[in-house]
């Protein structure tokens, strides 16, 4: 197997910008196994060496398989250098906008990448906006251009899979394609029908707004089950046994959540982005966002109501933002380690998938030294877990005895 290095003269179908992250890595995976010859670009050094030897670098249900499979066909190469990007016909960007601390979009987030970028596009070339944007931020970006003097044809085309499914969920979703041209909505269009079974067209504001609207939807319905799990516990009730009871044969409630940390890098930022569009009148986002982000506190004050923590050690279970994966970005257990840490004799912590986190104990260690234990984040691992007898606090309702 040769080294996946482009050469000098290696032209590329498509282009990866930031294309070993969650969202890059499984697209352009996917991509090079429709057949297209497919460039990661990344600065981050260790993720690239980790694929070009077929390794994931975070876990994505078939992500391995499929990468070694494309290695093989030599369909896919790699780059931390950001000249080869002008090598590609079509550019996919995954950088979206961040907000800042006052829950604005951060527009220099994509302006500074448009100016790194500047010097290797052209008006031959398809630059798709992958990742959610701010409303207008499509359009924008393509006036910014140019101004510039670059009228690449621009797409906006919002992933919407489930993070660690992604694989599965680019070929099996609807994707949503739009541009702010009728040739670069073409030319995304016949991109993603390779890609997947069909599309639908949208305008790019359309498309800005529905990525939002997705997971601004879901933050919502988090905080409704949320907020009726707080109703239920404070008048001493299991939440989780009135929802089964309600849905039993009761298809208008089958959307119904159970309760549980509602975190991660997108559903917050992106129900921000909405509020800040509607210059800050969407109060139900709001509301969604104390209550989804106060649901740590409320942990803290009941186990205070209940327990001398001042005299007790407290063992986290899961630090990943949720189920199942290795990703610990903007995870509320993190955000409850902190308040615990107030309040708590001391507070230790593990997680059998969370890798980049020096202070993570083993489980062993953690049920052995623990005086009382909260299940943040309810892991596979974790079914069947004897909790030797210890007081767990289980907003889940994970464990049944608990």
């Amino acid at each position: 197997m040769k080294k996946n290095r482009p050469s000098q003269k290696e032209e590329f179908d498509v282009c990866v910008v930031g294309g070993a992250g969650h969202v890059g890595a499984p697209l352009a995976i996917v991509l090079a196994k429709k057949c297209f010859k497919t460039l990661i670009y990344d600065i981050n050094k260790d993720a690239l060496a980790s694929l070009k030897k077929g390794r994931m670098p975070f876990l994505e249900d078939g992500g391995e398989e499929m990468l070694k499979e494309v290695l093989a066909k030599n369909k896919l190469s790699f780059s931390a250098q950001i000249r080869d990007i002008r090598r590609a016909k079509c550019i996919f960007l995954t950088i979206g906008t961040p907000v800042d601390e006052f829950h604005n979009p951060v527009i220099s987030a994509l302006t500074s990448c448009m100016d790194s970028l500047l010097p290797q596009l052209s008006d031959d070339q398809l630059l798709i906006l992958r990742s959610t944007v701010f409303p207008g931020a499509t359009d924008f970006i393509a006036n910014y251009l140019s101004e510039r003097g670059k009228r690449p044809l621009i797409a906006f085309c919002p992933e919407r899979v489930v993070q660690g499914k992604a694989i599965k969920e680019i070929q099996s979703l609807v994707q949503i394609v739009s541009g702010t041209t009728s040739q670069a909505e073409e030319a995304a269009a016949k991109l993603f029908l390779s890609v997947s079974k069909k599309i639908v067209r949208m305008q790019p504001i359309e498309a800005e707004y529905a990525k939002l609207f997705c997971n601004a939807y879901r933050y919502v319905q988090f905080a409704v089950a949320n907020h009726f799990y707080m109703l239920a516990d404070q008048s001493g009730l299991s939440y989780e046994r009135i929802r089964q009871g309600l849905m039993e044969e009761y298809s208008r409630m089958r959307d119904l959540p159970g309760a549980g940390f509602a975190a991660g890098p997108c559903l917050y930022k992106d129900t921000l982005q909405l509020v800040a569009a509607s210059n800050n009148h969407f109060n139900l986002a709001v509301a969604a966002v104390q209550t989804n982000e106060g649901m740590p506190a409320y942990i803290v004050s009941r186990l205070r109501e209940k327990y001398h923590l001042k005299e007790m050690t407290v063992g986290l279970l899961g630090m990943a933002f949720k189920a199942d994966s290795d990703d610990a970005r903007s995870s509320l257990s993190y955000k409850l380690k902190k308040l615990l840490s107030l309040h708590a004799k001391s507070v230790i912590a593990t997680d059998p998938l969370v890798s980049d986190d020096k202070n993570l104990m083993p489980l062993e260690s953690v049920l052995e030294k623990s005086d009382i234990l909260v299940l943040c984040t309810p892991h596979s691992a974790y079914s069947n877990l004897d909790l030797r007898g210890k007081p767990a606090y289980d907003l889940w309702s994970f464990f049944p005895a608990a």
